[in-house]
């Protein structure tokens, strides 16, 4: 049966209200095609091609900071597919301000060659977009289609640069992970959908409320968060991290480390506390979900930062600490409290500046002496003071000292987890005991790390320089001067927001008011 006119108009309607919620998305879709078409005209070259990508990025920007700053949220879009929420607007911010940084790195550092920039600037684009679109998934098959938009194009810019052997290597092995991990993600979405008789989330999320956590329902939510758990890295799905992130180059290990860890950790966070939201019993989920992912972040956390005591690679060192600071987040994500939403958010907004300032100093480094390892950083202050001054100050900001953001984010998980145990009912006196034991190991954990973070630290300004030899890179050059001010940007901004804490507790207060 043909709809009718109002139907019609109805239809109309809800479809041009989506697409204004749309737009920023849009722009990226407008940017790969016009980076196609720029690579079918003569001297379409890397410069070209990262400029016009960073002027799309831009504008996406500043689309989704407009709709941020009027709050022009419509719910549900494209017939519940998607979800434009304050959360998603914030997040949105973050992953293309990510995404942006990540093409300026590519930019100066001259990763891919005339003839494949084009190539590297359209997988970014794609890859951006798909993570995009997981902050917003509405719908369990939107989702699964997110992580794929997401994770097809990374496995392509694991290669990068195509001549670089090692990094073909990564991106077999991440692609070969990823397809495992994708296959029982969907076999665990099959689940939920036939045990609820739908994919809408809110009716998913309504039945668990309603059915409780028996087999079916565990052991599709447990499969779903495999799929989650291995773009997340966290134990025991971390074991492509470290291989991957060594063998790619540091500019897609950044964004691989940044961008879609945010990302990940968003719709992780938006599925926990929407559950959370409907429990009428505020413990039960604590207790029954939030514990054990708690366990996981704890294994998280320890295998992360004990793994990374032995490593020489700096790519090695910097994936061992990125699974560590999965589990941070993952913690923060099991506590399932107001404070530690937005305590999360706080965290996933620094992380993405102190971890991609990180990798960006790796790249630098490449460039300045062709090594990847620690011998590449041995006496860097002598040689170059202020690239050895930024890296410095990334390292103690992912170490947590004060004043740098990274203080700032790991205080107020602290706090939260430290508070959920304050405020656990009198009738589950294990939930409280179970916070405090957790927060005792990240404490721990927080103290281990400082042995290969202080490290990094002691090799750049207590070593003699020694000539450069052994283990050179390919794409070895001479580092730019943009590279230089990049690396002093990235580390003055993780100074100030390490002082100044208004803004981005302003941008979390924002994405979290849904759940507060």
């Amino acid at each position: 049966m043909f709809p009718t006119p109002a139907q019609l108009d109805a239809l109309t309607w809800s479809l041009g209200s989506s697409l204004l919620q749309f737009v920023p998305e849009l722009v990226l879709c407008a940017g790969i095609i016009t980076l196609l078409f720029l690579r079918l005209l003569p001297g379409g070259e890397r410069h070209t091609s990262a400029t016009t990508a960073a002027a799309f990025v831009v504008v996406a920007l500043l689309l989704a900071a407009y709709q941020v700053s009027e709050e022009a949220y419509a719910g549900s879009i494209f017939q519940g597919m998607l979800l434009a929420d304050p959360l998603g607007g914030v997040m949105r911010l973050v992953l293309l301000g990510g995404s942006l940084l990540v093409i300026l790195l590519t930019r100066w550092s001259n990763l891919s060659e005339p003839w494949d920039a084009v190539d590297l600037q359209v997988l970014l684009f794609g890859s951006t977009l798909g993570l995009m679109l997981m902050v917003q998934a509405h719908h369990l098959l939107m989702l699964f289609i997110a992580v794929e938009m997401a994770g097809v194009p990374s496995y392509a810019l694991a290669g990068f640069p195509k001549l670089w052997r090692r990094g073909s290597e990564a991106a077999l092995k991440f692609a070969i992970f990823g397809a495992a991990a994708s296959g029982l993600m969907l076999y665990g979405i099959t689940l939920l959908c036939g045990v609820f008789g739908t994919g809408y989330l809110p009716n998913i999320l309504d039945g668990i409320t309603r059915r409780g956590i028996d087999l079916p329902v565990a052991a599709g939510a447990a499969l779903l968060f495999i799929g989650l758990g291995f773009k997340l890295s966290v134990v025991p799905f971390h074991f492509w991290c470290p291989d991957v992130f060594e063998g790619a180059a540091a500019e897609v290990a950044a964004f691989l480390g940044t961008v879609s860890k945010a990302a990940t950790a968003t719709v992780l966070l938006r599925l926990v506390h929407s559950l959370q939201q409907l429990q009428p019993d505020a413990s039960q989920l604590p207790m029954t979900v939030g514990l054990p992912l708690g366990v996981v972040a704890a294994l998280s956390m320890t295998v992360g930062n004990l793994a990374a005591f032995g490593q020489t690679h700096l790519q090695r060192l910097l994936a061992y600490s990125t699974i560590a600071h999965a589990g941070y987040i993952l913690l923060g994500i099991a506590v399932m409290t107001p404070v530690a939403l937005q305590a999360v958010l706080y965290y996933l907004m620094a992380y993405v500046l102190m971890n991609l300032g990180a990798f960006a100093s790796v790249a630098w480094v490449r460039q300045a002496t062709g090594r990847l390892d620690l011998e590449g950083i041995r006496g860097l202050v002598f040689r170059h003071p202020l690239p050895a001054v930024a890296l410095a100050i990334f390292a103690a900001s992912l170490l947590g000292l004060p004043p740098l953001v990274g203080f700032a984010a790991k205080f107020q998980l602290f706090l939260a987890v430290y508070e959920a145990g304050q405020s656990a009912p009198a009738t589950a006196p294990f939930l409280a005991t179970g916070w405090y034991v957790l927060l005792a190991l990240a404490l721990a954990n927080t103290v281990c790390s400082a042995y290969y973070y202080l490290r990094i630290i002691r090799w750049m300004t207590f070593d003699e320089p020694l000539p450069v030899r052994g283990e050179a890179s390919s794409v070895q050059q001479t580092p730019s001067f943009a590279g230089t001010v990049y690396l002093l940007l990235l580390g003055a901004a993780v100074f100030l927001l390490g002082v100044y804490w208004s803004p981005l507790i302003r941008l979390c207060q924002i994405a979290a008011q849904m759940f507060v």
